[in-house]
């Protein structure tokens, strides 16, 4: 691999994406999770190709909006449960590296410089939400349903949850999503403040392009720092407990919890 010499944009079929699709169309740049088969869950690849997008789309100057969004069925369901099956289980360093991947991407996506949407297809579950709570707008189809899963599975969901869920819904909402697991209907997450509109599937597309138009009219270097403003209390959350969480996830790995929550969740599929 090698590194560009300067700050400059290159055309997406240059980067070589497996795991996602990367499309520039100006003034929109769309990032495309493609792992339909798995419901676009995040393994390590998928999460250094979306960080490289945003690197990449924060670069270009003709770019003005990033939209997110999901092949297939579902948005995005999170990690991918047999990957750290096979690769994390038990092995606390290795998961320590993964998460490491995870926290980059988020930070490039949140820090990207530009108004970024989610365009929720589909379901978002455990880091799917965490994705789209990430971006700063977000459009969702109105037969979907956001859900976590964490403590089901033996992950705590502190990879944008813990943090943020508190922030957007309140204390009491976001205890309820964690601790209980439910299904959370697009129409309940636009009345909470987890998603800005439900849309029929028919729908989705033409609202989407509303919202780019009408951030694209924005004035650019404003813009950023309006979002960099915006951003305070997520990133003051942020940044002071997700290196903790890195550590205390990674080794949770080690223990007997996450082993047989993962291999029950494996074993019903």
């Amino acid at each position: 691999m090698t590194e560009p010499e300067r700050p400059q944009p290159v055309a997406p079929e240059e980067l070589g994406f497996e795991r996602i699709v990367y499309e520039k169309s100006p003034p929109r740049a769309t990032i495309t999770l493609n792992r339909p088969e798995v419901l676009n869950a995040f393994d390590f690849r998928m999460l250094r190709e979306i960080a490289r997008a945003c690197e990449d789309a924060s670069w270009d100057d003709a770019i003005r909006v990033v939209v997110v969004t999901g092949a297939g069925r579902a948005f995005c369901v999170g990690a991918d449960l047999r990957s750290w099956a096979d690769d994390y289980l038990g092995k606390p360093g290795e998961y320590w590296k993964w998460f490491g991947a995870f926290k980059d991407m988020h930070d490039r996506l949140r820090e990207i410089g530009k108004p970024t949407l989610a365009r929720i297809n589909g379901i978002a579950v455990g880091g799917g939400n965490e994705l789209q709570m990430a971006c700063d707008l977000a459009v969702m189809v109105d037969d979907a349903f956001i859900r976590h899963v964490g403590p089901e599975h033996g992950s705590v969901p502190a990879g944008g949850a813990t943090q943020w869920l508190t922030i957007m819904v309140g204390d009491r909402r976001a205890r309820e999503i964690v601790l209980m697991c439910e299904e959370i209907p697009a129409a309940k997450a636009a009345e909470w403040g987890l998603v800005n509109w439900v849309v029929p599937a028919a729908e989705l597309d033409a609202r989407v392009d509303e919202v780019v138009e009408s951030l694209a009219r924005k004035l650019p270097q404003t813009t950023r720092y309006a979002k960099q403003h915006l951003n305070f209390w997520r990133d003051f959350a942020w940044h002071e407990t997700i290196n903790h969480a890195r550590d205390w996830l990674a080794l949770s790995m080690a223990t007997d919890e996450p082993r047989a929550a993962i291999e029950r969740f494996l074993e019903r599929k």
